[in-house]
């Protein structure tokens, strides 16, 4: 079990847990976007969102819903922004990150523009692709 989400679940590692269950545990990111940031995994180990099964995610995704409104009010933030990245930790999770609207955090990622006709030739490639 090299995973290290796997091992803070079976306790092999310590972490500054904050909710548990047989389906699911949130524990404090150790590298915190903002204080407060809390990362959702599942109990069984899922290299990433597709490889989750259709029913946890939802129940993952209705637990984050659950703890977005406590985590704002514990950490008196004005929302809490939700995110699946993938690529840090290899074991499906969610961010939950309190955040303000003057923490001085970038929105989201760096934004681009379409140039041209581009916009309607990425979104056929990729309607061709879901029609498949």
């Amino acid at each position: 079990m090299a995973c290290i989400f796997c091992k803070i679940a079976a306790g092999e590692i310590p972490a500054a847990k904050i909710y548990e269950n047989e389906k699911c545990l949130a524990f404090l990111d150790i590298n915190p976007v903002a204080f407060g940031h809390i990362l959702l995994i599942p109990q069984e180990h899922y290299q990433t969102m597709t490889d989750t099964p259709d029913d946890l995610v939802a129940y993952l995704f209705v637990k984050a819903k659950e703890l977005m409104p406590k985590i704002k009010k514990a950490m008196a933030a004005d929302y809490v922004s939700l995110s699946v990245v993938g690529v840090d930790v290899p074991h499906f999770h969610i961010h939950l990150i309190p955040r303000r609207f003057d923490d001085g955090l970038a929105d989201f990622w760096p934004t681009k523009k379409y140039a041209d006709d581009e916009m309607a030739e990425v979104a056929d490639k990729i309607k061709e692709e879901i029609g498949k």
